[in-house]
Protein backbone atom coordinates (compact mmCIF):
# COMPACT_ATOMS: atom_id res chain seq x y z
CA UNK A 1 0.00 0.00 0.00
CA UNK A 2 1.18 3.36 -0.61
CA UNK A 3 0.19 6.82 1.10
CA UNK A 4 0.06 9.26 -2.57
CA UNK A 5 -3.86 9.19 -2.13
CA UNK A 6 -3.79 10.67 1.23
CA UNK A 7 -1.10 12.74 0.59
CA UNK A 8 -2.51 14.62 -2.45
CA UNK A 9 -6.53 14.42 -0.28
CA UNK A 10 -3.98 15.93 2.76
CA UNK A 11 -2.74 18.67 -0.05
CA UNK A 12 -6.32 20.15 -0.76
CA UNK A 13 -6.33 21.52 2.49
CA UNK A 14 -2.47 22.26 3.05
CA UNK A 15 0.55 22.21 2.16
CA UNK A 16 2.94 20.24 3.63
CA UNK A 17 6.87 19.84 3.06
CA UNK A 18 8.97 16.47 2.67
CA UNK A 19 10.31 15.79 5.98
CA UNK A 20 6.24 17.12 7.03
CA UNK A 21 4.84 14.11 4.32
CA UNK A 22 7.27 11.54 5.47
CA UNK A 23 6.90 12.10 9.40
CA UNK A 24 3.09 11.52 8.89
CA UNK A 25 3.06 8.49 6.02
CA UNK A 26 5.34 7.02 9.09
CA UNK A 27 3.12 7.18 11.61
CA UNK A 28 0.82 5.72 9.18
CA UNK A 29 -0.25 1.34 9.84
CA UNK A 30 -1.24 -0.21 6.73
CA UNK A 31 -4.32 -2.84 6.59
CA UNK A 32 -6.20 -5.06 4.73
CA UNK A 33 -9.59 -5.60 5.79
CA UNK A 34 -11.57 -8.63 4.55
CA UNK A 35 -15.39 -8.02 3.66
CA UNK A 36 -17.21 -8.76 7.04
CA UNK A 37 -14.63 -7.92 9.36
CA UNK A 38 -14.57 -5.47 12.19
CA UNK A 39 -12.61 -2.25 12.52
CA UNK A 40 -14.30 -1.47 15.56
CA UNK A 41 -17.05 -2.68 17.70
CA UNK A 42 -19.42 -0.91 20.28
CA UNK A 43 -18.21 -0.88 23.77
CA UNK A 44 -14.45 -1.23 22.98
CA UNK A 45 -12.31 1.86 22.89
CA UNK A 46 -11.46 3.07 19.71
CA UNK A 47 -7.72 2.99 19.21
CA UNK A 48 -6.87 4.75 15.24
CA UNK A 49 -8.36 7.46 13.29
CA UNK A 50 -9.10 5.27 10.20
CA UNK A 51 -8.33 6.38 6.46
CA UNK A 52 -10.08 4.35 3.77
CA UNK A 53 -7.30 3.66 0.86
CA UNK A 54 -10.20 1.19 -1.32
CA UNK A 55 -13.11 -0.46 -0.56
CA UNK A 56 -16.10 0.85 1.85
CA UNK A 57 -16.47 0.71 5.44
CA UNK A 58 -20.17 0.71 7.12
CA UNK A 59 -20.40 2.58 10.85
CA UNK A 60 -23.74 1.82 12.39
CA UNK A 61 -25.26 1.48 15.89
CA UNK A 62 -27.64 -0.89 17.88
CA UNK A 63 -30.38 0.03 19.59
CA UNK A 64 -31.61 -1.54 22.80
CA UNK A 65 -34.13 -4.29 20.31
CA UNK A 66 -31.05 -5.51 18.40
CA UNK A 67 -32.09 -3.46 15.19
CA UNK A 68 -29.15 -1.44 13.59
CA UNK A 69 -28.98 2.07 12.44
CA UNK A 70 -26.65 2.75 9.91
CA UNK A 71 -24.95 6.13 10.61
CA UNK A 72 -22.43 6.62 7.94
CA UNK A 73 -20.95 4.66 4.29
CA UNK A 74 -17.18 5.56 4.29
CA UNK A 75 -15.70 4.99 0.74
CA UNK A 76 -12.07 5.83 -0.70
CA UNK A 77 -10.39 8.87 0.38
CA UNK A 78 -12.38 9.44 4.02
CA UNK A 79 -11.48 9.01 7.20
CA UNK A 80 -13.57 7.23 9.64
CA UNK A 81 -13.92 6.04 13.41
CA UNK A 82 -16.02 6.36 16.81
CA UNK A 83 -14.37 10.12 16.87
CA UNK A 84 -16.14 10.37 20.65
CA UNK A 85 -14.55 6.88 21.57
CA UNK A 86 -10.96 7.92 20.07
CA UNK A 87 -10.66 11.65 21.88
CA UNK A 88 -12.10 10.83 24.92
CA UNK A 89 -11.18 7.01 25.20
CA UNK A 90 -14.58 6.03 26.08
CA UNK A 91 -16.64 2.95 24.92
CA UNK A 92 -17.69 3.65 21.60
CA UNK A 93 -20.92 4.00 20.53
CA UNK A 94 -20.78 2.67 17.34
CA UNK A 95 -19.35 -0.24 15.00
CA UNK A 96 -17.31 0.00 11.90
CA UNK A 97 -17.34 -3.19 9.23
CA UNK A 98 -15.91 -3.75 5.99
CA UNK A 99 -18.72 -4.17 3.11
CA UNK A 100 -15.88 -5.08 0.75
CA UNK A 101 -12.60 -5.93 0.97
CA UNK A 102 -11.13 -2.61 2.02
CA UNK A 103 -7.56 -0.87 2.15
CA UNK A 104 -7.22 1.65 5.07
CA UNK A 105 -4.94 3.22 7.01
CA UNK A 106 -4.81 3.77 10.43
CA UNK A 107 -3.71 6.49 12.55
CA UNK A 108 -3.15 5.96 16.27
CA UNK A 109 -4.34 8.40 19.00
CA UNK A 110 -1.18 8.92 20.90
CA UNK A 111 0.74 9.56 17.24
CA UNK A 112 -1.99 11.51 15.97
CA UNK A 113 -1.99 13.92 18.68
CA UNK A 114 2.39 13.57 19.06
CA UNK A 115 1.65 14.51 15.32
CA UNK A 116 -0.32 17.73 15.60
CA UNK A 117 1.80 18.81 18.65
CA UNK A 118 4.99 18.70 16.19
CA UNK A 119 3.34 20.02 13.07
CA UNK A 120 0.44 22.55 13.66
CA UNK A 121 -0.45 22.58 9.83
CA UNK A 122 -2.26 19.38 10.37
CA UNK A 123 -4.32 20.67 13.44
CA UNK A 124 -5.86 23.14 10.56
CA UNK A 125 -6.24 20.01 7.79
CA UNK A 126 -8.07 17.91 10.96
CA UNK A 127 -10.11 21.04 11.66
CA UNK A 128 -11.30 21.16 8.32
CA UNK A 129 -12.17 17.94 7.82
CA UNK A 130 -13.60 17.58 11.69
CA UNK A 131 -15.61 20.92 10.12
CA UNK A 132 -16.77 19.38 6.71
CA UNK A 133 -18.20 16.40 8.56
CA UNK A 134 -20.17 18.25 10.98
CA UNK A 135 -21.77 20.17 8.13
CA UNK A 136 -22.73 16.83 6.69
CA UNK A 137 -24.23 15.49 9.50
CA UNK A 138 -26.42 18.61 10.00
CA UNK A 139 -27.81 18.44 6.44
CA UNK A 140 -28.58 14.94 6.97
CA UNK A 141 -30.14 15.48 10.07
CA UNK A 142 -32.55 18.31 8.45
CA UNK A 143 -32.91 16.37 5.20
CA UNK A 144 -34.27 13.27 7.48
CA UNK A 145 -36.76 16.25 8.70
CA UNK A 146 -38.28 17.58 5.64
CA UNK A 147 -37.26 16.01 2.49
CA UNK A 148 -39.34 12.89 1.36
CA UNK A 149 -37.85 9.18 1.79
CA UNK A 150 -37.51 9.46 -2.62
CA UNK A 151 -35.82 13.14 -1.78
CA UNK A 152 -33.07 11.27 0.18
CA UNK A 153 -32.95 8.57 -1.68
CA UNK A 154 -32.09 10.42 -4.72
CA UNK A 155 -29.33 12.20 -2.79
CA UNK A 156 -27.92 9.24 -2.07
CA UNK A 157 -27.58 7.75 -5.17
CA UNK A 158 -25.55 11.36 -5.87
CA UNK A 159 -23.12 11.19 -2.95
CA UNK A 160 -22.29 7.20 -3.69
CA UNK A 161 -23.18 6.72 -6.91
CA UNK A 162 -21.56 3.34 -7.06
CA UNK A 163 -22.66 1.65 -3.54
CA UNK A 164 -25.73 0.21 -4.72
CA UNK A 165 -23.75 -2.29 -6.57
CA UNK A 166 -22.52 -4.23 -3.49
CA UNK A 167 -24.30 -2.48 -0.59
CA UNK A 168 -27.17 -4.87 0.86
CA UNK A 169 -30.32 -3.09 0.34
CA UNK A 170 -30.95 -3.18 4.00
CA UNK A 171 -28.13 -0.73 4.93
CA UNK A 172 -29.26 1.63 2.50
CA UNK A 173 -32.69 1.57 3.81
CA UNK A 174 -31.31 2.01 7.31
CA UNK A 175 -28.88 4.92 6.32
CA UNK A 176 -32.16 6.54 4.88
CA UNK A 177 -33.94 6.03 8.06
CA UNK A 178 -36.80 3.44 5.99
CA UNK A 179 -37.67 0.12 5.64
CA UNK A 180 -36.32 -2.22 2.84
CA UNK A 181 -39.60 -2.79 1.78
CA UNK A 182 -40.24 1.08 1.42
CA UNK A 183 -36.79 1.67 -0.30
CA UNK A 184 -37.96 -1.43 -2.40
CA UNK A 185 -41.13 0.37 -3.36
CA UNK A 186 -38.67 4.02 -3.86
CA UNK A 187 -36.73 1.83 -6.71
CA UNK A 188 -39.53 0.37 -8.76
CA UNK A 189 -41.57 3.65 -8.48
CA UNK A 190 -37.91 5.50 -10.09
CA UNK A 191 -37.56 2.52 -12.71
CA UNK A 192 -41.19 2.52 -14.01
CA UNK A 193 -40.77 6.54 -14.94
Amino acid sequence: MNASNILDQISRHITIDERESLHFTSLLIPAKIKQGDYIEKIGAITQNFIYVESGCLMSYSTDKKGDFHVIQFSTAGWWTGDLQSFTKKQPAIYSTRALTESSVFYLPKNDMDLLLDRYPKFEKYFRILFQNALITQLDRIIQNFSDTAESRYERFRQKYPTLEQYVPLKYIASYLGITPEFLSKIRRRQSEK
